[in-house]
């Protein structure tokens, strides 16, 4: 038996929600035919895709590593329709976008150009802020749609999501450090170490909660909003960073001068997503934003998650 686009809508609304009910209720499904789904799914691939506990499902390494190929061959699909559903340069209006920090120069600045290439009728504004901030937004209807980091969406009732991109976590060290040379690195490893913190999109609130989990208490030497500042600091032998393998560039600034090695544990993913109200009826501008986002990012996703 082959596996169906059901089964990978149905497997990506579950990794996105983290529970079958919470699946079920964003695809207006029974929680049985969900369960059925995945059951299904685990069978064909002949792996687990969810651990099950008490408070819902948490994603395995292999449901990882098939959450990638899903949303990709979801895009493919995707963007095969919208070929034949619009003319582009046709679809006129405005559209209002929010975009979180991190995301405005690591996604948005691509989508936005190829976007407007294709839409030139369509009056387009963009909006950086907080997530927090983008939610109210969207939720009063002051924006149509927003990208940013959905592992955390604070009001998954009133807003709708889909997963563009998955990064894991990675530790960033400068080149002749002494963890370099280690075949395994764990956590007590990363809790000794001085830590620079990414204080933007709830980076540095995913790094902390990581390491409070396992009874660690970072030692943090440097908090910054800025990006190329951690990678200045890790490669001049600051301290040490964890981040996304989303925002590495070995080949930006002192990025030439930075190992980034995986660290053994259970460590976060971070969803990066297209939001927007659920019930809000969509405008063409804004389905061909949403349709554009899956295409380009979902693409791109080999590129930064190395799991």
């Amino acid at each position: 038996m082959s596996f169906t686009l059901k089964q990978l809508r149905y497997f990506v609304a579950v990794a996105e929600k983290g529970s079958v009910i919470g699946a079920a209720q964003t695809l207006s499904i029974s929680q049985s035919s969900v369960t059925e789904a995945l059951k299904n799914l685990e069978a064909d691939l002949g792996v687990s895709l969810f651990d099950r506990h008490a408070r819902g499902l948490a994603i395995t390494h292999s449901g990882h590593q098939f959450l990638r190929h899903a949303t990709k061959i979801l895009s493919d699909v995707s963007g095969a329709r919208r070929a034949f559903q619009s003319q582009p340069g046709r679809i006129s209006g405005r559209l209002n976008i929010g975009v979180t920090s991190l995301m405005a120069g690591y996604v948005m600045s691509d989508l936005l150009a190829r976007y407007r290439r294709m839409n030139p009728m369509v009056d387009v504004s963009a909006l950086e802020d907080t997530g927090e901030y983008l939610e109210h937004l969207l939720i009063g209807g002051e924006l149509d749609v927003a990208v940013m980091v959905i592992s955390n969406l604070r009001d998954r009732m009133a807003l709708q999501s889909e997963i563009l991109d998955v990064s894991a976590f990675r530790l960033w060290l400068p080149l002749e450090h002494k963890l370099t040379g280690r075949e395994s690195i764990g956590l007590d490893d990363v809790a000794r170490e001085p830590l620079i913190m990414l204080n933007v999109d709830e980076m540095e609130e995913e790094a902390v909660k990581l390491l409070s989990a396992f009874g660690k208490r970072p030692q943090i030497a440097f908090r910054t909003r800025s990006v190329e500042a951690v990678r200045s600091l890790v490669a001049t032998g600051a301290g040490v960073a964890l981040l996304p393998d989303l925002v590495y560039r070995p080949w930006s600034l002192d990025g030439d001068r930075i190992e980034s090695r995986d660290v053994s544990g259970a460590l976060p993913i971070v969803q990066v997503g297209v939001v927007w109200r659920r019930g809000l009826p969509l405008s063409d501008a804004v389905r061909d934003f949403i349709s554009l986002a899956r295409m380009g990012q979902t693409g791109q996703a080999g590129r930064h998650l190395r799991i």
